[in-house]
């Protein structure tokens, strides 16, 4: 099996991408790494890429890269792919910090990239009023959410972390409470939002001050989700694209012990992996329903 460590970044399509470098520089802090005529990619003040801006339609998820462990034979990888019955290719020059990945597309689509070593960019120290920590999760409306998730547990060895109904799928790929949602929907196919970790409460406060100024209002948040308890906010890009930003996301630090850490939050304790109830507080626990622009 192939086993995924991280997600690297995503790859986000638009008409105007001067629109989208100054969001994504000058309002969310990030730094722009490489840049052409077609294509810029920007990555956290920690070194790590977290999105790149092609020109093409707003609004598609062009493709997704994950980590898998350093020292990983690509050579293998497309070997467990072709077994499974996916068509591959060795590609090179993915991104600044990946120069070779084993490319190919999963069930619904999504063209991945798998990558075993990165290079980080030299530091960026210039100050910016926003340090996202990185790009956090990933989440994508299809009609086959089973189908999908099978996928990814059973060929890149992600691990479920908890349900909503069985619908809405959280799945995870190391500590981190999930690097990728799933949403079964008969009404909509593809992105349903981007999500980035922040570091903490009064950082997010700070950040949602930052974003007012420069005339980004919430439409949901802030709230506490049930399903990995993430304190969570809102917001549409230039592009209309839904931003998640968020802190205190569950972790499982040690998988053998199959429960989040413990945190007074929690609804049951320990907190096991599972199936929540359908309910307007496994959306939001402080307050209203999601609205319908985020439902499925």
């Amino acid at each position: 099996m192939i086993n995924v460590k991280r997600l690297g970044h995503a790859t986000l399509s638009t008409r105007d991408l001067e629109a989208q470098v100054d969001y994504y520089g000058r309002v969310l802090g990030l730094t722009v790494v490489e840049r052409s005529r077609d294509r810029v990619f920007l990555a956290s003040k920690q070194g790590l890429e977290a999105i790149e801006i092609v020109h093409g339609e707003p609004g598609h998820l062009q493709r997704l890269s994950f980590q898998l462990a350093p020292g990983t034979d690509l050579g293998d990888v497309a070997k467990s792919l072709k077994q499974a019955g996916f068509k591959c290719e060795r590609r090179s020059g993915i991104s600044p910090g990946v120069a070779e990945a084993v490319s190919f597309a999963d069930p619904k689509g999504t063209l991945l990239d798998l990558f075993a070593e990165y290079t980080f960019p030299k530091d960026d120290r210039a100050p910016t009023g926003i340090n996202l920590l990185k790009l956090g999760h990933v989440a994508y409306r299809g009609p086959d959410v089973q189908k999908i998730t099978k996928f990814y547990c059973d060929v890149l060895g992600f691990r479920v972390s908890d349900w909503r109904g069985d619908f809405f799928v959280f799945l995870r790929c190391n500590a981190d409470h999930h690097a990728a949602n799933f949403l079964e929907s008969t009404k909509f196919e593809g992105m349903h939002h981007v999500a980035y970790e922040m570091r903490d409460l009064h950082h997010l406060q700070t950040t949602l001050d930052h974003l007012a100024k420069h005339g980004y209002r919430l439409h949901w948040g802030p709230g506490r989700h049930g399903p990995g308890h993430n304190i969570f906010t809102y917001h549409r890009d230039p592009d209309g694209n839904v931003i998640e930003l968020f802190t205190q996301l569950d972790v499982i630090h040690d998988e053998s012990k199959g429960y989040f850490e413990p945190r007074p939050w929690h609804e049951d304790s320990p907190q096991f992996p599972k199936t929540w109830e359908v309910d307007v507080a496994t959306a939001n626990s402080w307050g209203p329903i999601l609205p319908e622009v985020l439902d499925h």
